[in-house]
């Protein structure tokens, strides 16, 4: 990778019980962060592509660890999101050029399939901006029970002329899903939506 990184965080949450009552199976969500050093900090830079590539590589590293921290096969993955946050000296189409144009191929490969689209948010911030790593369905979009976020932070980053990158990934949607929409056992994942 042309980017140098200083850091990668993994964390794993697992809901057991939610408002006194079991969930079983339990909900598992993990995040793969990486913190990086933004080659561009403190300048404007018309071309991105060092920013690009490192999305592509990072959307393999990254998905390959949430993947792995869960201790699932690829294809038990069910949702995924990605974010970046981008430190004071940088500029919110450094997290663009990371998340946009390549990372989803990459990602969608650590997840088998994804024919959905991969929901993303960016923000500019500190040392432990937190961020919601939005979440939805790998294959269909109007899977409700799928929509989610989960909030990631590193604490001593981003400083001025880093940028976190966070991938999320889930093997089930929210806790005790109850407001209806397409199941996961009706998705065909043919069009990113059903």
């Amino acid at each position: 990778m042309t980017i140098k990184v200083r850091k990668f965080v993994v964390t794993v949450e697992e809901t057991e019980k939610e408002i006194g009552k079991a969930v079983t199976p339990p909900t598992r969500r993990a995040a793969a962060l990486a913190v990086i050093e933004n080659p561009f900090a403190g300048t404007y830079q018309e071309d991105l592509e060092v920013l690009m590539q490192a999305g592509e590589d990072l959307g393999r590293i990254l998905g390959e660890k949430a993947v792995a921290a869960l201790g699932v096969a690829p294809s038990a993955i069910e949702s995924y999101g990605k974010a970046a946050i981008v430190g004071e000296a940088g500029e919110l189409e450094h997290a663009a050029a990371i998340l946009h144009p390549r990372m989803g191929k990459p990602l969608r490969q650590a997840v088998e399939k994804g024919a959905a689209l991969v929901p993303s948010s960016k923000k500019m911030g500190g040392l432990g901006t937190v961020i919601d790593v939005p979440l939805g369905h790998k294959d269909a979009a109007y899977v409700r029970s799928h929509f989610d976020a989960m909030e990631v932070r590193v604490p001593d980053a981003p400083r001025r002329g880093e940028i976190v990158v966070a991938i999320a990934v889930t093997d089930s949607g929210r806790p005790l899903p109850r407001v209806g929409g397409l199941t996961t056992d009706e998705v065909k994942g043919e069009d990113g939506l059903r």
